[in-house]
């Protein structure tokens, strides 16, 4: 029964990742609309999610809340069943944005609460960390051209207000500055999104269920978290400006604390 619960929770995983997928697109705003068929994925989804819940507490006797790969299964299944009804009561369909990615990294995290078989061959695992690498580095590049260009974007409206373009004459225009946030920071959504999956899957079975304990893990989960927040502001919340600029930058400094954990320097940043 304990291995009924996980087949089920994985299941779950995989409903939740056609809501990824919806989000991701309507980032770009594609004219391929799929949020009706990631709604009823999602619903899908969180049933499984739910008979798999059931199965773990009858299979261990208790209600699975006992660590963090449990309780991070139950707290994206009531996130998701909180979205349903608030979609439900108000037909709020863009918060998917938001909770359809965040229910499915929970998820997978909650999911990998069982260590895998390891590595077939040294090739696919150097391949694998390989694709992670690139990911997080065009994602992380995307990231830089957001903060840089919302940078931008502040001073050549403060030279508009002022009526002076000595310096800052030959910048783009505001809308051409705006237009190039939106897509660097979709791109750069993307690609940390996918590099973040392919981190996990790798740690996980590098190491078992102990890589939910890196330090480097858990920074990276939450410069994740950041830019998604960021991506919600910015399309649901119409962030614009300044508060944009400065959200990118925060999230562009968290994403500088991965990279500097990741490379060797967190022993540094700990003295």
């Amino acid at each position: 029964m304990h291995d009924t619960g996980l087949f089920w929770l994985r299941v779950a995983t995989a409903l939740y990742a056609v809501g990824l997928l919806h989000a991701l697109l309507m980032l770009f705003r594609k004219k391929l609309d799929i949020f009706r068929v990631a709604l009823f994925s999602f619903i899908g989804g969180a049933a499984v999610h739910a008979v798999g819940i059931v199965e773990f507490t009858m299979s261990i006797g208790r209600f699975p809340v006992n660590n963090f790969f449990e309780t991070s299964s139950l707290c994206a299944l009531l996130i998701a069943v909180a979205f349903l009804y608030v979609y439900w009561r108000y037909r709020f369909a863009s918060l998917s944005i938001f909770i359809f990615p965040l229910v499915f990294l929970m998820t997978l995290a909650g999911a990998m609460r069982e260590p895998v078989a390891a590595w077939p061959n040294t090739s696919l695992r150097d391949a694998w960390l390989a694709v992670h690498i690139v990911m997080i580095l065009l994602g992380y590049a995307a990231l830089l051209l957001t903060a840089v260009a919302s940078i931008f974007y502040l001073i050549q409206e403060r030279q508009l207000k002022r009526k002076s373009s000595r310096f800052f004459e030959k910048l783009p225009p505001l809308a051409t500055l705006d237009s190039l946030v939106t897509r660097a920071m979709s791109f750069g959504f993307v690609f940390i999104t996918l590099g973040v999956i392919f981190g996990s899957g790798w740690a996980f079975i590098e190491s078992g269920t102990s890589w939910i304990a890196d330090p480097k893990i858990a920074i990276s989960f939450v410069t994740w978290a950041f830019y998604l927040l960021m991506v919600f502001l910015r399309t649901s919340a119409g962030w614009r400006g300044r508060k944009a600029a400065l959200m990118a930058i925060t999230v562009l400094c968290c994403s500088a604390l991965t990279w500097a954990a990741h490379v060797g320097l967190r022993g540094m940043l700990e003295k």
